[in-house]
């Protein structure tokens, strides 16, 4: 159970921002949200589905940002952190596992 968990949690936001982006508008949305920023915009929804999946998803699914949907960008922000979070964690319960 533990490795269907750490694969949803690794693989889950990927899929669904390819399925979203497959969806009649989905690549207009995602394209109008990742617009208008310094860095090419295409750079920083790459550089986010590596690093910040879940926070990119979510970014775009409440894209244009206003009020309290920072509050579910926060709350996306944070499932990324325990995912980076719990493989330090499961690493301790690892018999014989010698690291810091």
């Amino acid at each position: 159970m533990c490795c269907f968990f750490a694969t949803l949690m690794l693989l889950g936001p990927r899929l669904a921002f390819l399925i979203y982006w497959l969806f009649p508008y989905g690549a207009a949305r995602i394209t109008a949200a990742f617009t208008g920023w310094p860095i090419s915009g295409w750079l920083w929804a790459l550089l986010g589905l590596i690093f910040l999946p879940w926070t990119t998803l979510m970014f775009v699914i409440v894209f244009p940002i206003a009020g309290f949907d920072w509050l579910w960008i926060g709350l996306a922000l944070m499932a990324d952190i325990a995912s980076y979070g719990g493989g330090a964690y499961n690493r301790r319960q690892v018999p014989g596992y010698t690291g810091p």
